[in-house]
């Protein structure tokens, strides 16, 4: 039995502990995904938001080494029976799956703290995104953002000629101040869109070593 790609081009993938049978997380594969999976030995996804293949791992070194790879019997789904060195979630547990509906908290503590790893940036999508998707019950100011579109792009627009007059005239700690509020201000837009920061560095790398007139002239094309 294979995956019919043609028919299916983005399958979930469960990522299983091989010794403990703990469910780690759930990702997506796509046909170069599952090859590489199979190829390395090591656990290759598709990432919808960052629109791109990523091993599990290349930027905390949390691989999962493949045990045994297994497909449903609709062939549409993959079962990993991994390996898993560090930690399986970005938040620093070792399960993606560490929020208990039933009991209404959290029921697995971080065993590694994951922020230096990823970086500021990326932790704070990430915790961007966790407001999002928080109960209405939980005030801050992100969800208040996330919930109020125009208050959102209000703020974005605001921040944005608050640098602007920080750099035509105010000190450098004012700019880089401003500067923050900005990004700040701006990931919660990307969030509101569920649009990775990792493909806004990818569109930066494609610019790399195109001059500014080029990658007008080629917008205009386009």
């Amino acid at each position: 039995m294979t995956i019919d790609w043609n028919k299916t081009p983005l399958v979930p993938a469960i990522a299983q502990d091989a010794e403990t049978d703990d469910v780690l997380m759930l990702a997506y594969m796509n046909e170069e995904a599952y090859e590489l999976t199979l190829s390395t030995g090591y656990a290759h996804y598709f990432s919808r938001s960052k629109q791109r293949i990523w091993k599990k791992g290349e930027s905390s070194g949390h691989t999962q080494q493949i045990e045994d790879l297994l497909i449903d019997c609709d062939a549409d789904t993959v079962l990993l029976k991994v390996k898993q060195k560090g930690v399986a979630c970005h938040t620093g547990r070792k399960s993606c799956f560490f929020t208990s509906v039933t009991q209404g908290k959290e029921v697995l503590k971080k065993e590694i703290d994951t922020d230096a790893i990823y970086g500021v940036v990326d932790t704070l999508y990430h915790t961007i995104l966790e407001r999002k998707n928080a109960t209405p019950g939980q005030k801050s100011w992100t969800k208040k953002l996330l919930d109020n579109k125009d208050l959102m792009l209000s703020k974005i627009t605001e921040e944005a000629q608050e640098v602007v007059d920080a750099i035509d005239h105010e000190s450098d700690e004012q700019v880089i101040y401003e500067a923050a509020d900005l990004l700040y201000h701006t990931l919660v837009g990307l969030g509101y869109r569920n649009i990775s920061p990792d493909r806004v560095k990818q569109e930066l790398a494609r610019r790399f070593g195109i001059s500014g007139i080029e990658e007008k002239a080629s917008r205009r094309r386009s």
